[in-house]
């Protein structure tokens, strides 16, 4: 087999995995802090066709920032309503953080390996590895529908809930609105990226302090 195709295909394998490990957290995290919603929905599971996002995927694969279906959750079923909907928030972001520590010294082994059978495994191990930072950086992100918005309520003054409530009902209007923003006006114009710029530091940091223990 050609080997891009081959490793087109592992990249595709290795950013289902992460999606689906980062959607079931958010799932997880739901049901364990008192709403079955997600597990009603059949998405309390690593299976990928679960937490499939056509263009989700589509982004990883050509630009490698994506994302996952969202998964579905009612505050009304959470104790605290606020605190549990940033606590189900953060679940993926630690998800991909905790992986990518898991991978940390397997991925070291095989990529100090010269055994050339073990190259796709390698490979593998080290795209799940990447795409769980990526991920996670990108998902830390303050945006709306983005996890970041919604941790940001763990610390937020109580004064602030209301007109940040008002900020989150954007939804995915300021989402399309800042990739718009950031990629034509400036990328295009002045070649800077606030999401690349945002992503690739995170990622570098991350990157640096897992490895660093292996």
């Amino acid at each position: 087999m050609d080997f891009f195709i081959l490793f087109t295909i592992i990249e595709i394998v290795a950013i289902l995995i992460v999606i689906s490990i980062h959607e079931f957290a958010h799932a997880w995290a739901a049901n364990y802090l008192g709403d079955p919603t997600a597990k009603i929905n059949g998405r309390l599971s690593l299976n990928p066709f679960a937490h499939l996002d056509l263009v989700g995927t589509l982004m990883f694969v050509f630009f490698k920032i994506g994302w996952g279906k969202p998964v579905p959750f009612n505050p009304n079923n959470l104790e605290n309503p606020r605190k549990g909907s940033a606590l189900i928030a953060l679940a993926g972001p630690a998800s991909n953080f905790f992986t990518a520590i898991l991978l940390a010294l397997p991925l070291r082994l095989l990529t100090t390996s010269n055994v050339e059978a073990l190259m796709p495994v390698a490979y593998l191990v080290g795209a799940i590895f990447n795409f769980s930072i990526v991920l996670m950086a990108f998902n830390l992100l303050p945006i709306p529908p983005l996890d970041g918005s919604k941790i940001l309520m763990l610390v937020l003054p109580k004064r602030m809930y209301q007109k940040y409530d008002q900020y989150l009902e954007g939804g995915m209007t300021y989402f399309v609105v800042f990739i718009l923003v950031d990629y034509f006006m400036l990328g295009r114009m002045f070649g800077f990226s606030i999401i690349g710029t945002v992503i690739g530091t995170v990622f570098d940091f991350f990157k640096y302090l897992i490895l660093l223990g292996t």
